[in-house]
């Protein structure tokens, strides 16, 4: 398994940060990682949630959500032939604040090649969505839209 992982400490509370990491449908307006994500089906955001992820220089990829703890952390996973991708979004009290931590895991037949010629993309792309989740939950004037 190869693994990619940035922590970022965030001076809002823990629930501001969860209430911005799990409104996926409105990453695009925080992170240069993310053009668009389109969740597909109805309801909550929650496990066994599906969403269409579009990112620069990336093929879209489909997301499950397979692991959910509301206020805490979310696991999704796409898959494509000899590999398997967990994201993984997990917000944690920090003193006064809280602190971030997101990862990508990649296993599979071609976890290693993979990991290889996407490094500098994935560190990238997670290090923009960590230093964008943490200016959206500290702006004041970003209000959750449901």
């Amino acid at each position: 398994m190869e693994r990619f992982t940035v922590s970022i400490d965030i001076a809002a509370p823990p629930a501001r940060v969860w209430e911005v990491m799990s409104d996926v449908d409105r990453w695009h307006e925080w992170t240069a990682s993310i053009t668009a994500v389109r969740r597909l089906g109805r309801g909550p955001f929650g496990l066994g949630s599906w969403a269409l992820v579009r990112q620069p220089k990336l093929p879209p990829a489909l997301w499950k959500v397979s692991l959910f703890e509301p206020g805490h952390r979310f696991i999704w996973v796409s898959t494509a032939p000899g590999l398997r991708v967990a994201g993984s979004h997990e917000v944690v009290p920090n003193g006064a604040g809280s602190r971030a931590t997101l990862g990508i895991a990649i296993e599979g037949f071609f976890a290693r090649p993979w990991a290889r010629l996407s490094k500098a993309i994935t560190e990238r792309y997670i290090g923009l969505e960590a230093v964008g989740l943490e200016a959206r939950s500290d702006d004041p004037s970003y209000l959750r839209r449901r």
